[in-house]
């Protein structure tokens, strides 16, 4: 019995974690503003990415100016508003591109 309840919670954790919208509906992840100047890095990132072509926790928009509006980024290569690590696997928020229209899904 205590394996099917030690089953079952480790299963219902595992579907929250999948299926959970990381960013919050006004355009923040864990305190970070999605959106400004982003850097990519390779290791120690504010946010691990993912780039998804359905079902995304936010569209994200590539400007050259004025990053302002909630996934609208700016990639640039020093003083970023907030760092990024693309992953396959295991990340902290879904992103797919856009060409209008960025923010929260």
């Amino acid at each position: 019995m205590k394996k099917i309840v030690s089953l079952t919670i480790i299963l219902l954790t595992l579907c929250t974690t999948v299926f959970a919208n990381n960013v919050s509906s006004d355009g923040y992840w864990n305190g970070i503003k999605l959106c400004g100047k982003v850097q990519v890095v390779n290791s120690f990132p504010d946010i691990r990415v993912k780039v998804v072509n359905s079902f995304p926790d936010l569209k994200v928009k590539i400007v050259n100016h004025f990053p302002d509006q909630i996934g609208e980024w700016q990639f640039v290569d020093s003083f970023p508003d907030f760092k990024i690590q693309f992953v396959d696997s295991f990340e902290d928020i879904r992103i797919q591109y856009v060409r209008s229209f960025p923010g929260v899904n």
